[in-house]
């Protein structure tokens, strides 16, 4: 009995090591205090003030936009690569995992300095373009490492079942791999769209003026401080996350009860 409310007590510390940070932002952005310093009275006025400043407003934008774009895009690329790499045997293909883990271990100065080099090289301007790629580069590993992981377990005794009821590739992927591998599939992409909101070291190197992120704006206003309209910022965007997070629960428990009906 000791031990369980021992472990209770970790897992309880752990949480709250988490998520504490989060709620003193969450409560700063409605403290009438600018600096945080005093607890002041409950106010929605750097909520109006963020939606006044066009260019944090704007740097968002262009951040969803991209985290959009890249998550779709790795999400798709990585689903197809890795279900190739489960189901058939082609010449370097340990090769080819090999990378896949090289990538991932790489340090992202590294990565961020080795594509602006590409892009350099092949004279393709900094801008939306170059941050896709780059943020579809870093991406791209832990979808297909994610979705490797899930295949792992699947049997595929299932899938020549579906061959000799006649089945093509297409069916069976549409119809048995995909919907088996479905949790896997929105796990990375919104860890794809998390890693391409969160970036600041690659897009460093890859944006361009014309196209500002939200990780490198913040970057450049908390150096002379954290303003409230950062604080409500982060809030919104934490309530973004909570928000997508649970329909994309709701939506992988209706398939799975739908399944087993």
């Amino acid at each position: 009995m000791s031990e369980k409310y021992l472990k209770n007590i970790y897992l309880w510390m752990v949480y709250l090591f988490l998520y504490i940070p989060l709620f003193i932002l969450i409560f700063l952005s409605f403290n009438s205090s600018r600096y945080g310093t005093s607890i002041g009275e409950f106010t929605l006025e750097w909520y109006v003030k963020l939606f006044d400043n066009k260019g944090l407003v704007e740097a968002s934008l262009n951040s969803f936009i991209l985290a959009i774009s890249v998550a779709t895009i790795a999400t798709v690329i990585g689903t197809l690569a890795s279900v190739s790499i489960f189901r058939f045997n082609f010449f370097g293909k340990n090769f080819l995992l090999t990378l896949i883990y090289v990538v991932l271990m790489s340090p992202d100065i590294v990565m961020g300095i080795s594509l602006l080099i590409l892009f350099l090289v092949i004279d393709l301007p900094l801008g939306f373009t170059t941050l896709l790629i780059t943020h579809v580069t870093f991406s791209l590993p832990f979808v297909v490492i994610a979705l490797f992981s899930r295949l792992a377990g699947f049997d595929k005794n299932i899938i020549e079942a579906a061959k000799d009821l006649g089945a093509d590739s297409l069916k069976t992927f549409w119809y048995i791999i995909l919907p088996s591998i479905l949790p896997a599939v929105v796990a990375g992409w919104l860890l794809s769209f998390t890693i391409s909101m969160d970036d600041s070291i690659g897009s460093f190197f890859t944006t361009g003026p014309g196209f500002e992120v939200l990780p490198l704006k913040i970057y450049s206003m908390v150096r002379l401080g954290v303003t409230p309209e950062v604080n409500a910022l982060s809030t919104i965007i934490f309530g973004l996350s909570f928000i997508l997070i649970v329909i994309s629960q709701i939506l992988l428990r209706d398939k799975t009860k739908t399944k087993f009906k």
